[in-house]
């Protein structure tokens, strides 16, 4: 081979070196797809939203799909289980916990969560401090405050719902309905 080819040879191989792909990083594309399934199925609801309890006023949503059929707690002026009214909204978030460990416990509604509780773990034949599997649907009305939300998601978990969900109303989004025609 000429002195010229080698040369040539040589600058052909370092003008090209920069193209070469000397190691493959799948760590960082495998992590997105990881991420992108995980927020795909923690952001996705089904079925059909429950009947929306008297005296609350929900915020409005327009995005989503319905929820399932579940057991419904109202949060308004009072709170209520499906239709019976456990206590005014004002006295739940006065109560005080009797529990040390659970400073955030609200007792009475504690009470009436459990009682259901109990009853849905007769109906399915399980254990006493068994999680009960039907969903929670939590209807706080728009202007309640968040710290009495957390003390009530944390009540209805420690009286055994493991399953929470909160509901917003539908709305229509404006030219949505054009759209899908």
């Amino acid at each position: 081979m000429s002195r010229a080819r080698e040369n040539r040879a040589a600058r052909r191989a370092a003008q090209f070196a920069k193209f070469r792909i000397t190691e493959l990083n799948l760590i960082p594309l495998v992590d997105t797809f990881v991420s992108i399934v995980f927020f795909a199925l923690t952001t996705q609801t089904v079925g059909e939203l429950t009947q929306i309890v008297s005296g609350v006023s929900l915020p409005e949503s327009r995005v989503g799909a319905v929820a399932h059929k579940q057991l419904t707690l109202g949060i308004g002026r009072q709170i209520t289980l499906g239709e019976d009214a456990i206590m005014e909204t004002v006295d739940a978030a006065r109560a005080v916990s009797n529990d040390p460990r659970q400073p955030l416990l609200i007792p009475r509604l504690y009470n009436s969560l459990r009682q259901k509780a109990d009853s849905l773990r007769r109906e399915k034949k399980l254990g006493p401090e068994q999680s009960v599997d039907v969903p929670l649907a939590v209807q706080g009305d728009k202007s309640m405050r968040y710290d009495l939300l957390a003390r009530v998601m944390q009540t209805a978990r420690l009286a055994g719902f493991r399953s929470i969900s909160l509901q917003v109303h539908k709305t229509e989004t404006p030219g949505a309905t054009q759209a899908s025609r």
